[in-house]
């Protein structure tokens, strides 16, 4: 292929190529879900080792199951809590490991039990996140107690079991200890992940600056980006939010609000941008705004791995201000002359250099956001988190298990119960299959394939199976491969704590680098459970074994379904609510700012959140069958709206917060008060006529302006403010019609 002289030399492409690639190697290296890995690993292989060397193999390979299914709950989380997060897994599964090993000599007993016991586990998902640890540690559990040989009398399966529980306590104590030594390390290494995830969002809305920018699938990639953001905020306020009550933690947390507000400010950044993009006028400008975003997104992510290095203060650089180069690029306006009288907003088409400056500000907005978290990384500024500091719970994700959500999916068509039933009918049936099979089955292994294979929705359950089967042929491989060494009980215990480790680590990111290791892990666990029998490893017989559950799992996929068109409703309906709230929050002008500024905050998690689940069920629905997927266009408008009402409604809360002094209250207050009234009459369906709304000093009709922008900017808002209500009550009923057409 021939290459333009303009282009830039071969070697120097591949260099950036390799550069990149070391970048994300090293960001993956020093990731918070590797040093949880990695604390995993190394707990696991202490106490093998100690049990080894002080009560023998059959003790230790015994130990080991407590230990991996008490690990399976231990992730970065809130260090108070931490024993009620990890302390349900070992409570509940030692039973379990019990039972089977009781029932193991008769077949239709260790069945029920089998069947029993995978219930119950799946309806742990009840919980949502929570839940899904505890689920498959009681699953495990049961299943690894499979992989041991069966027990002749009721003091072996005593003392099995007493070792089993002697890894889980052990365990317990060391994730309790690792999360306190880890505490500081999690909240910059989670944080820094969120820094990443961000400057993801900021290059994708510098390409909608393009040219021809493709929008539809912009917003798409948008759409996913928000929702997978949100998840991960709240994982990191969990940790970076609890107890900031010393200097480096409230550094990290005025950090985190900070990145909070730049979320905010580039949510707006949408504000106008179709009316921009359609006049050439403003063609020349783009660029530079384009560049200013990705420059800010290139130093927020250099950020971050400078607090994933773990480098000092003075080390990390501070990020520049890009405004005075904004500034310079955009067309000049008019020198402010606070004597001239504002004159009155008007209705004709907004003023295309006023909203291209306002377009700048926006983006100047989220550099000053980035320079305020590296200058808070540098120590050149002192954090003031008075609210966080005395109510940090409130932003905190609880940990109290509750038996309303368990109640809650009680019904036919709740999907946790249809979840267990296909579940439970999986296994019983893998169960079954595995004691009439021609060959040397491992039933364990059979009905481990299920349990991971299959999911509570039919996306994540084929994108396992693949994976499953591609990880358990270079797992097999693998472990063929070791034991042909004939390695001693220390080698294997070191392997199987650093492929437990890996698993461990990529079970939500790279689940074909954890079926690769858990493959690993589940051999060779069997192998030292039996290893006084002299097992042989047969490749054929396992992939033949990992090939039917998986088959098993992906048709049972289709029994009792719950499929994503029948919860749209459901989180269309949460996500109206959390809209609504949000703008009455946003909207209020109150005296007691700081009561309603926490108040708002949090009514803003719930609305990205509520609106990132609909937006993660419409893209899981897009693996279901054509005849059960819910109408795509009518979800995406919705969502494209809902983050549009966001944007104008943050765009109002900045100017009521930042700069109310510019604002005639007089005229805004009323505004205010009949915006919020037609806000939530159109996204309660009530006809905006009953709302009130159509009274002087706030017209509906039209688009208000600034019809002398650069004179009224300096001296008062008020104009701005109100183009800004009557957009959000336009985009509030765009939203309300896009729910309407919503027919699942």
């Amino acid at each position: 292929m021939n290459r333009h002289p303009s282009d830039p030399p071969l070697l120097t492409t591949l260099a950036g190529r390799l550069r990149r690639k070391a970048q994300e190697f090293l960001r993956v290296a020093l990731s918070h879900y590797v040093t949880n890995g990695l604390t995993v690993s190394l707990g696991l292989v202490l106490i093998m080792l100690a049990l080894f060397e002080s009560a023998g193999l059959g003790a230790a390979a015994s130990a080991a199951v407590g230990v991996i299914i008490t690990s399976l709950p231990d992730v970065p989380s809130p260090r108070r809590r931490k024993i009620m997060q990890v302390l349900p897994a070992p409570l509940l599964g030692t039973p379990l490991f019990m039972l089977v090993q009781l029932t193991r000599q008769d077949d239709l007993l260790l069945g029920c039990v089998l069947v029993g016991g995978t219930f119950l586990a799946v309806m742990l998902m009840a919980w949502g996140k929570r839940g899904g640890p505890i689920c498959f540690s009681l699953l495990f559990s049961m299943l690894f107690s499979m992989a041991a040989p069966p027990m002749t009398s009721l003091n072996q399966v005593l003392a099995h079991t007493g070792w089993f529980v002697a890894g889980s306590v052990l365990y317990l104590l060391w994730a309790v200890l690792t999360t306190h030594l880890l505490n500081q390390r999690y909240r910059r290494q989670l944080l820094a992940e969120c820094l990443h995830s961000f400057a993801g969002i900021l290059r994708t809305q510098a390409q909608r600056f393009d040219d021809e920018p493709d929008h539809q699938a912009l917003l798409e990639a948008m759409l996913v980006q928000q929702a997978n953001f949100a998840d991960q905020l709240q994982d990191t306020r969990n940790v970076v939010l609890e107890s900031p009550t010393t200097r480096p933690r409230q550094q990290v947390a005025a950090m985190l609000l900070s990145l909070l507000e730049a979320r905010d400010h580039q949510l707006a950044c949408d504000l106008d941008l179709d009316v921009l993009l359609d006049r050439q006028a403003i063609a020349p400008h783009l660029p530079r705004l384009q560049q200013a975003l990705n420059a800010t997104a290139d130093e927020l992510q250099a950020l971050g791995m400078a607090l994933l290095r773990g480098r000092r203060q003075t080390s990390i650089r501070p990020i520049p201000d890009l405004r005075p180069k904004l500034v310079g690029t955009l067309p000049p306006r008019a020198t402010a002359n606070p004597s001239l009288a504002p004159e009155p907003v008007r209705t004709d088409p907004p003023d295309t250099a006023a909203l291209l400056r306002n377009m700048a500000d926006r983006i100047g907005h989220i550099n000053d956001e980035a320079v305020k978290i590296a200058a808070l990384a540098r120590g050149d500024v002192t954090p003031e988190l008075s609210l966080v500091r005395n109510q940090w719970q409130l932003f905190v994700s609880t940990t109290q298990w509750s038996v309303k959500p368990l109640l809650g999916q009680l019904g036919w068509r709740a999907p946790t119960l249809r979840y267990a039933l296909r579940a439970t009918l999986a296994v019983a049936a893998g169960y079954a299959v595995a004691l009439h099979l021609p060959w040397a089955t491992h039933d364990y292994w059979i009905l481990i394939t299920i349990v991971v294979v299959m999911r509570g929705n039919l996306a994540q359950t084929v994108q396992r199976r693949n994976a499953r089967v591609a990880g358990t042929v270079l797992g097999c491989l693998l472990v063929m491969g070791l034991l042909m060494a004939h390695p001693g009980a220390k080698v294997l215990f070191l392997i199987v704590a650093l492929s437990t480790g890996l698993a461990h680590a990529f079970a939500l990111r790279r689940y074909l680098y954890t079926t690769i290791a858990g493959t690993v892990t589940g051999l060779l666990q069997a192998h030292l459970m039996l290893v006084g029998l002299q097992p042989t490893f047969a490749i054929g017989e396992r992939l033949a074994d990992t090939l039917l559950g998986a088959l098993l799992a992906w048709l049972f996929s289709y029994v009792l379904p719950s499929w994503e068109r029948s919860q749209i409703p459901g989180l269309v309906k949460r996500s109206i609510q959390a809209q609504s709230q949000h703008a009455r929050l946003a909207l209020a002008l109150l005296d007691t700012a700081q009561t309603a500024d926490v108040n708002w905050r949090l009514a803003r998690r719930d609305a990205y959140d509520s609106l990132s689940a609909l937006t993660l069920a419409t893209q899981r629905s897009l693996a279901e069958p054509r005849q059960v997927r819910p109408p795509l266009e009518p979800l995406e408008a919705l969502q494209a709206r809902s983050y549009q009402l966001l944007a104008q409604l943050t765009a109002v809360k900045s100017l009521l917060l930042l700069r109310r002094g510019q604002l005639d209250l007089a005229q805004a207050t009323p505004a205010l008060e009949q915006a919020a009234r037609c806000i939530e009459a159109e996204l309660s369906g009530q006809a905006p006529a009953a709302s009130g709304v159509n009274s002087p000093g706030f017209s509906l009709s039209g688009q208000p302006y600034l019809a002398r922008p650069d004179v009224l900017l300096a001296a008062d808002l008020t104009p701005w403010l109100l183009r800004r209500l009557q957009l959000a009550c336009a985009i509030a009923g765009e939203l309300r019609l896009a729910t309407s057409r919503v027919r699942v």
